[in-house]
C-alpha cells in the first residue's frame, strides 16, 4: 500500500537541513522524501501540517522488562541497588511478568518517539513476543552471567533464541549475544561467548567500565581495566557494543577506537546511580562511535530519549568547560544515525532516505516551548519534550497517531500488571 504524509517539515538526518514537503511510503519502505514524484500515486494521504518528520529514535541500551521495578529501589548506591534490591527481586520474574513489563515499556517507547531499541534481559522469548505485538523494531539478546556449571544452560538459551528470532517479524527483530559484564562472566566464559559469536555471526552487547568500584576490582583481579581485559580476551575483535564506559581511560578509548567497538552513553542512569560522567567528547575525538541509551527503567527511571539527548548535551559541555562540545546535531546523530550504526542496522534505519525502512516520528511544532523556531535542530535537543511526539511509524505501519496508540492497548497493560505486581513484590518480603 502506498501512502503520503504531506505538508511536513523534514529533518532527514542525512544532513542538518530542514526541508518542506512530504514522505512517501511504499509498503515498508520510504519512496520519496520532500517533493512528490509525478508517478507516485498514493492509496492514502495524511496531512502533517504543523509537524516535523524525523527518523525514529534509537535507544541503544535498555532492559525494558525492568519497568516492573520502576521506583522500587531508588536513591541507593549502585552495588546496593543491584545486589541487595534488583537481583533478588529478579528471582521472582516469570514469563508472564516479563511479557507484560516489556509491553508496558513498548508503550512508553512508542509514545516518546523511539522506534528501535537494543535490549538485554531474561525470558527473552517473551520480550520478543511483546516487541512483535507492539510493532516495534529491536535488537535483542539473552543476558548471560556465569557463576557455576549450573549456569551452562544460558548459552544454550542464547543459541536457541538467536535461531528463533534473528531476522524474524519481517526483519524487525535481530539478535546479539549479551554477556552481562566482566564481573559476572569469568574469562573462559567470555572466550566461549566470542567463539559462539563467530559461529552465529551476530554482534556482542556488554556492560563495561560502569563504575569506579568496577575499575578498582578489575585492576586488583586482572591488573588492567575492564575494557583492556575483554579486549585481551578477544571479545572486541568482532562487532561489539559496550554500554556505559563511564570510567574509560585514554588507553581504553584507543582500544575501543582501534577495535571499532561502539559505545552506548546512558547519562540519566549514570547520574542517578552516581557512577559519574562518561567522557563522550574525548571518545568521539578518539574516533569512537557513540550511541545513546536510557538503560533500564529501574535505574533511569524512564525511557525518554529526548531527556537523554538533553542531558548528554549539557553534561558534555559541563565536563569539558566548552559550550561548543557536542552541538545539537551531533547529539541528534547519537540518537539516530549512530544508534543505527551501533545496532548494525544503518542500511535500514537512522536516516530518512529512499529505500530505507519507513521508521519515522512526527513532532507537533505548535507548542509554546517550540516557538520561535530560529533553529529547529537546536529546539529538538534543548527544548523539545517526549510529549511533543504525535505520530510514530515503523516499517510503514502507524503505531501511534495523534497522541493515541493504534496497536497497543495501554488499558489492558495496566489492568494485567495491577493484578500481577502485588504478588511479584510480595514474594520478596
Amino acid at each position: 500500500m502506498k501512502k503520503i504524509v504531506k505538508n511536513l517539515k523534514i529533518l532527514s538526518m542525512v544532513s542538518d537541513e530542514i526541508v518542506s514537503g512530504g514522505l512517501g511510503i511504499d509498503g515498508q519502505k520510504i519512496a520519496f522524501v520532500g517533493k512528490q514524484p509525478k508517478d507516485f500515486v498514493a492509496d492514502e494521504v495524511i496531512d502533517g501540517k504543523g509537524k516535523l518528520a524525523m527518523p525514529g529514535l534509537v535507544n541503544a541500551h535498555t532492559h525494558i522488562a525492568m519497568s516492573l521495578m520502576r521506583s522500587y529501589a531508588d536513591d541507593l548506591a549502585f552495588w546496593s541497588w543491584l545486589n541487595d534490591k534488583i537481583m533478588p527481586l529478579e528471582e521472582n520474574l516469570n514469563e508472564e511478568l516479563v511479557y507484560w513489563g516489556s509491553k508496558l515499556s513498548c508503550a512508553e517507547l512508542i509514545a516518546s518517539g523511539t522506534t528501535c531499541f537494543a535490549d538485554m534481559y531474561f525470558f527473552m522469548d517473551n520480550v520478543a513476543e511483546a516487541v512483535k505485538d507492539a510493532g516495534l523494531r529491536a535488537s535483542l539478546c539473552r543476558g548471560l552471567t556465569w557463576f557455576s556449571k549450573a549456569d551452562d544452560f544460558k548459552l544454550k538459551e542464547a543459541i536457541d533464541f538467536n535461531s528463533k528470532w534473528h531476522g524474524a517479524v519481517e526483519g524487525k527483530i535481530s539478535t546479539m549475544l549479551g554477556p552481562h559484564a566482566p564481573y559476572t562472566c569469568p574469562p573462559e566464559f567470555l572466550r566461549e561467548v566470542r567463539r559462539l559469536q563467530i559461529e552465529l555471526d551476530v554482534p556482542i552487547h556488554i556492560h563495561l567500565s560502569e563504575s569506579l568500584d568496577e575499575i578498582v576490582k578489575a585492576k586488583a583481579t586482572w591488573g588492567k581495566t575492564p575494557i583492556a581485559h575483554v579486549a585481551d580476551l578477544g571479545l572486541l575483535d568482532g562487532e561489539a557494543m559496550a554500554a556505559h564506559c563511564v570510567q574509560a581511560t585514554e588507553e581504553d578509548m584507543r582500544i575501543l577506537a582501534n577495535k571499532g567497538t561502539k559505545v552506548v552513553h546512558n547519562p540519566g542512569s549514570n547520574m542517578k546511580l552516581a557512577n559519574g560522567f562518561a567522557p563522550i567528547q574525548a571518545m568521539k575525538n578518539a574516533g569512537v562511535t557513540v550511541a545513546l541509551g536510557t538503560d533500564g527503567p529501574a535505574s533511569n527511571n524512564n525511557q525518554n530519549m529526548f531527556e537523554e539527548m538533553h542531558l548528554a548535551a549539557l553534561i558534555a559541555k559541563s565536563l569539558t568547560h566548552n559550550p561548543e562540545d557536542l552541538p545539537a546535531y551531533e547529539i541528534l546523530k547519537m540518537a539516530t544515525v549512530d544508534g543505527a550504526n551501533a545496532l548494525g542496522l544503518s542500511d535500514k534505519i537512522g536516516t530518512l532516505e529512499v529505500g530505507k525502512q519507513a521508521d519515522f516520528i512526527l513532532l507537533d511544532l505548535d507548542k509554546p516551548h517550540l516557538f520561535p523556531q530560529h533553529d529547529i535542530v537546536s529546539l529538538l535537543v534543548y527544548s523539545a519534550q517526549a510529549s511533543d511526539v504525535s505520530d510514530v511509524w515503523v516499517a510503514g505501519d502507524c503505531l501511534y497517531s495523534d497522541y493515541s496508540f493504534r496497536v497497543i492497548d495501554f488499558g489492558e497493560i495496566k489492568s494485567k500488571l495491577s493484578s500481577m505486581l502485588p504478588k511479584f513484590l510480595g514474594n520478596k518480603n
